[in-house]
């Protein structure tokens, strides 16, 4: 496979099948489509397909859809149901088990800000349950969450800060929530994707810190996370590779040389790429102009996906009037 840097398991599975003809060994897919959303759940079920695909044996869910760029309320409100939803599937959460939630990222960096967001949308209930109990209504979930910062910011490793708190909090369930990297512009700030393997914070951006997965917590943990940024050269790959193809369809002379360069080896030109570009711009991400809005928006969908699937009882109209 390519060396392009993603974290979505859609993609990666992409890269094969187009790289080799054919579906990924040892790896289920189901695609569904409903309302402008996509939905795609990939199931990797034997080491073999973990090793092809790069991640771990579990599911990753991936659900799509352009329309979130565009500010329409009952649009998020539908995609943060149908986030519930598929949430769902992966926790177990018993009535009256605490969950953790995890806002990975730096606040202080907005494509990497999306965690700490996300925190500040949630019905945060567990001191609520403790302390009042006859005030909460039954299906009213104890939940805790924390924003821990990055290791630039505090010093310690975040898996470490987390093993604290839940050794302290013992919770049933972690939920991290992590900015992605996307090797495609058009899936930034479009797609979430759920897994219940864990995740390994900064692997996007070749960051990569102590894993947050159930052999380092203890409990189950649920990733969910939203590409925001994309790798420089994979984009001018890509462009790369567009334009050749329009000349192909546009030269009736010479096809021949601009099949050459089509033909060129994928990884090799990719590195080539990259090097000719690290002098002049290093090793560069890339986020849209409009990514605080894009995130904001996408932090309230998430927060109420969560907010759904953590407490059965409640629905949009009591998480509205508890988040201002």
């Amino acid at each position: 496979m390519i060396n392009i840097r993603t974290d979505l398991a859609v993609e990666s599975r992409e890269l094969y099948k187009k790289g080799s003809g054919r579906e990924v060994p040892g790896v289920e897919v189901e695609v569904n489509s409903e309302n402008e959303i996509s939905i795609t759940t990939v199931k990797i079920v034997d080491e073999i397909g973990a090793k092809i695909m790069g991640k771990a044996i579990g599911n990753y869910i991936t659900i799509e859809t352009p329309r979130i760029i565009h500010y329409d309320a009952d649009f998020h409100d539908l995609l943060s149901k149908t986030l519930a939803k598929e949430l769902g599937k992966l926790i177990n959460l018993k009535e009256n088990e605490t969950a953790l939630v995890v806002g990975l990222g730096n606040w202080n960096v907005t494509p990497d800000a999306l965690g700490p967001r996300v925190i500040s949308k949630l019905m945060i209930t567990r001191h609520l349950k403790e302390y009042m109990p006859e005030q909460i209504d039954e299906g009213i979930n104890p939940v805790c969450a924390v924003a821990p910062g990055v290791l630039g910011i505090t010093g310690i490793e975040t898996a470490e800060i987390i093993q604290g708190i839940v050794s302290k909090v013992k919770p049933s369930v972690i939920i991290v929530i992590d900015a992605l990297a996307s090797r495609k512009m058009e899936r930034v700030v479009t797609t979430i994707q759920i897994g219940d393997t864990g995740i390994s914070p900064g692997s996007g951006v070749g960051n990569k810190r102590m894993a947050f997965t159930k052999d380092t917590m203890g409990v189950p943990v649920i990733a969910i996370g939203v590409p925001t940024v994309v790798d420089a050269a994979t984009m001018a790959n890509d462009t790369i590779d567009m334009m050749i193809d329009n000349l192909i369809e546009q030269t009736k002379d010479n096809k021949a040389f601009y099949e050459m360069l089509k033909d060129i080896d994928k990884n090799e030109k990719y590195v080539m790429i990259k090097e000719i570009l690290n002098p002049y711009i290093g090793d560069l991400m890339v986020t849209p102009k409009e990514i605080d809005s894009l995130i904001e928006d996408m932090a309230k969908v998430i927060g109420n996906g969560i907010n759904i699937a953590l407490h059965p009882a409640i629905d949009l109209k009591d998480v509205n009037r508890y988040i201002q």
